[in-house]
């Protein structure tokens, strides 16, 4: 008895050191809203993300998602997090954090034939430039972002497989140009794939007409979709980690 309250003391104090590394707000800048929820399956989890200003006024933003569940994705997660903080320190080229995080990560899976299946990772690293609204980006695994642009959705599709489980994997580089009154939400594939106590997932269907139809700001818009999951059945704590951020970009004059 003694030995499973320490060890549940000892699990809820590093969810809250985990909860530290995340940012609680918005980046304060003029350009965009940024709004953000994650929620942990297990108190402890493998989804990380975080927003980094740059010099030039451009603006990192990244989203991962560790292979597996609770302490020790939350070990390895929290390792990524600090390697990629330090790597867009010394250079944000997206194609380069790939190849450095997919080194790093192969790295510790070459030390351990029974854990190297836990050095993976999905991760979009994007860089926007606030001046033309482009970014670059790489998205390695990661399930499709959205754009709504009016009533269209835009998907981003992958650019490369999970980083991790090869020596030399495939990383390539993309372009997005966004406008004036886009969302672009990103999201981790706990989301979709949340499942009911019937056994049906909450499913791209569901996402996709509520980005397509809904009418408020960014911070709703998170509210309603969490909402709608609660509604359709999901549990809470949900199976998987589930990370969503929703961006809008200013709309004209604004």
């Amino acid at each position: 008895m003694t030995t499973q309250f320490h060890s549940k003391a000892d699990l809820d104090l590093a969810s809250e050191v985990q909860q530290l590394l995340f940012p609680k707000g918005s980046p304060h800048c003029n350009w965009c809203c940024i709004g953000i929820e994650n929620r942990m399956a297990r108190g402890l989890g493998g989804d990380y993300f975080d927003f980094i200003p740059l010099a030039d006024g451009c603006e990192v933003i990244f989203l991962g998602d560790v292979t597996g569940h609770g302490l020790q994705a939350s070990v390895i997660m929290s390792l990524l997090y600090g390697f990629i903080h330090r790597g867009t320190a010394d250079n944000c080229d997206p194609v380069d954090m790939a190849s450095r995080v997919n080194d790093f990560l192969f790295s510790f899976a070459r030390r351990s034939h029974r854990l190297d299946h836990f050095f993976s990772t999905t991760l979009f690293y994007g860089v926007i430039d606030p001046a033309t609204l482009e970014m670059r980006y790489i998205n390695n695994g990661q399930v499709q972002p959205l754009v709504r642009r009016g009533h269209k959705l835009i998907h981003l599709a992958a650019t490369g497989s999970p980083l991790g489980y090869f020596e030399h994997t495939e990383i390539a580089e993309a372009r997005f140009h966004f406008r004036r009154g886009d969302r672009f939400l990103l999201y981790t594939d706990g989301l979709v794939e949340a499942f009911n106590p019937r056994g049906q997932a909450f499913g791209m269907p569901g996402l996709e007409r509520l980005m397509r139809h809904h009418k408020g700001g960014h911070t709703d818009f998170l509210d309603k979709l969490f909402g709608a999951l609660a509604a359709f059945g999901a549990p809470d704590p949900p199976q998987d980690d589930c990370t969503a951020i929703a961006i809008d970009f200013g709309l004209p004059g604004r």
